[in-house]
């Protein structure tokens, strides 16, 4: 049986220019970079617009569209009486296309090339080839050292490499043989790479290195046979089981305490530790200039190779071939408005972050309580939206790069009333920790009752949770001799 119904629903449809538009607005400058070079060779409709550079350059300067801009940005709006041929023009009196502004070529920084450097695998290979007497040892050596974390642990088990290697290459390798390419690869430079916890890696390096004889026996034997004890820092145990004094044990454990327990770590390059800022804010006679970092970002028009296929006195083509032109037209038209209102958001959500934080851009600190709900409610757009433009950018600042996620933080209220942003609590309970008794450190209910003292606060809880954050032990692991 046939029944008919009429049902009332609310719902709320992204369009695909919207959703290409919020896709855009997350994506850092790089990966912009990534996503327009694709668009230009998915779309034959855009050309990279070289030629007007350096003029709109000078036009967008003296129009400054991003300081007087009050029109909403929750969603791309180009006009509907745009053309073809308004894409199209060569000359400067013609449209513009909406794209992001250039800088001139003068204000180019010079970056000098990068140094060539060996990575770490191939520096210890060839100092390991100097100890090893066939090819068996070689092939182990290397499969040994491709297996190194980022901090210089070799996480896999060596049974599991030998086996490997044997079932690869038809050998009949023995772990023992392993195990002694192993020990060969510890006292490499760096000592303690390839071990495979840190009580190893710490015992290899006091074997490797040049120390006090009387020390070095008693550091080695306390690693190897007392080791919980010295990681829990059980003082008295340790000078019971070994029969010193407070003195020598504590030259003992600043000997330990010098040593790496991340021998690989620091290895990365100049190129590979880069950040490349979505923007750059620096003073100006007590006032800020917020500039976005698109310089390496193209400017965008339609070809003009496709003029003569809808051109009323053009050549005729099919209409198979108008529709497909009119659809790329279309969908290149709609991704250079999105380029260009993704600057205008970026851009205002980045002036407000700088109103709302100004202490901190003038003295490197003193964060304010700042959430997305207070940006989205100045710029008038959706909490998702300021969620998008704070994903993976950063701001190059005179006090560093940092990422925009740095300048939104939650609030402790003061007993004078006053919110407290959480960053500026973490650095007082670092400050107090720094200044802490060493042989009676203080636990997260006397660090609270400080705070509590200075005005702020705080819960035992909340402490806690923010050492952890800053990575500080808890009071037992904090002690010193």
């Amino acid at each position: 049986m046939i029944n008919l119904s009429q049902q009332l629903r609310l719902g709320l449809k992204l369009t695909p220019q919207q959703v290409q538009y919020l896709k855009l607005l997350q994506l850092p400058t790089l990966s912009l970079e990534q996503r327009i070079k694709l668009e230009l060779e998915l779309n034959p409709m855009l050309e990279l617009n070289e030629e007007q550079e350096l003029s709109l350059d000078q036009e967008d300067r003296n129009d400054e569209p991003e300081s007087k801009t009050e029109e909403s940005v929750e969603e791309p709006q180009p006009k509907d009486d745009y053309t073809l041929e308004d894409y199209m023009h060569d000359d400067l009196s013609g449209f513009k296309s909406p794209e992001a502004t250039k800088q001139n070529d003068d204000d180019d920084t010079y970056e000098s090339p990068q140094q060539s450097t060996i990575p770490l695998s191939e520096r210890l290979l060839s100092q390991l080839k100097m100890f090893l007497s066939n090819d068996e040892e070689i092939l182990l050596g290397e499969e040994i050292l491709g297996n190194v974390d980022e901090d210089g642990y070799l996480r896999r088990d060596i049974a599991l490499i030998v086996q490997d290697l044997n079932l690869s290459y038809g050998l009949s390798i023995a772990v023992e043989k392993a195990e002694g390419v192993l020990q060969k690869i510890l006292v490499l430079d760096p000592p303690g790479i390839a071990a495979r916890n840190l009580q190893e890696c710490l015992i290899a390096q006091l074997h490797a290195g040049k120390y006090p004889s009387s020390l070095k026996e008693l550091g080695i034997r306390i690693l190897k046979d007392f080791f919980e004890d010295f990681k829990l820092k059980r003082f008295d145990n340790l000078e019971r089981n070994l029969n010193i004094g407070r003195e020598t044990l504590k030259k003992i454990i600043e000997l330990i305490q010098h040593l790496n327990p991340k021998p690989g770590e620091g290895e990365f390059t100049a190129q590979e530790n880069y950040i490349t800022p979505d923007f750059i804010v620096e003073k100006d006679n007590g006032d800020f200039i917020i500039t976005l970092n698109d310089r390496n970002i193209p400017t965008l028009r339609i070809n003009s190779a496709y003029k003569q296929l809808v051109a009323p006195k053009g050549k005729k083509v099919s209409a198979e071939t108008k529709d497909f032109v009119k659809k790329k037209f279309e969908a290149a038209k709609w991704f250079i408005a999105s380029i260009h209102q993704r600057r205008e958001t970026l851009m205002k959500v980045m002036k407000i972050i700088v109103e709302r934080q100004r202490e901190w851009f003038q003295e490197g600190e003193s964060l304010k309580p700042m959430i997305y709900k207070d940006i989205s409610e100045v710029v008038g757009v959706d909490i998702s939206t300021i969620s998008r433009v704070v994903n993976s950018k950063y701001v190059q600042t005179e006090f560093g790069v940092h990422p925009l996620r740095f300048f939104f933080t939650s609030g402790l209220e003061s007993d004078n009333g006053e919110d407290i942003s959480n960053q500026v609590v973490k650095q007082r309970v670092r400050d107090i920790i720094a200044t802490e008794p060493p042989q009676d450190p203080l636990n997260d209910d006397k660090i609270a009752d400080i705070l509590k003292q200075e005005g702020i606060r705080i819960a035992r809880r909340t402490v806690a949770k923010y050492r952890e954050q800053l990575g500080l032990p808890i009071a037992r692991m904090r002690r010193k001799v």
